[in-house]
């Protein structure tokens, strides 16, 4: 399980390393392009069964902690997924991996 660390100070959020690896290229591209937008995910059972959003912004400090060195494989079709939501004015809504089933924490 990785890790999203956001902010001064820092806000970490769980998130497994396959999911981490894609927003981490959704990410990068819109923040490469100095573009704010929303990143929304479900709330973890432990915490309650509701959802949290945070605004990210080039400006503001960003950190991708893997928890494992394995490079995973990107599945395009899930990055053009991703991709659409972040470019959607409600912002980027994590989702399932198509084709894996499994929830994206």
């Amino acid at each position: 399980m990785g890790k999203l660390l956001y902010g001064d100070p820092r806000r970490e959020v769980d998130i497994d390393d396959r999911t981490l690896a894609h927003l981490q290229i959704v990410i990068a591209a819109k923040l490469r392009r100095r573009e704010g937008f929303f990143l929304t995910w479900r709330d973890d059972g432990a915490v309650g069964d509701g959802r949290s959003s945070v605004w990210l912004h080039h400006s503001i400090p960003l950190y991708f902690r893997f928890s494992s060195a394995q490079r995973h494989a990107v599945n395009r079709e899930w990055l053009d997924e991703l991709s659409k939501a972040a470019n959607h004015a409600g912002g980027l809504h994590l989702t399932e991996e198509p084709g894996r089933g499994s929830a994206a924490r």
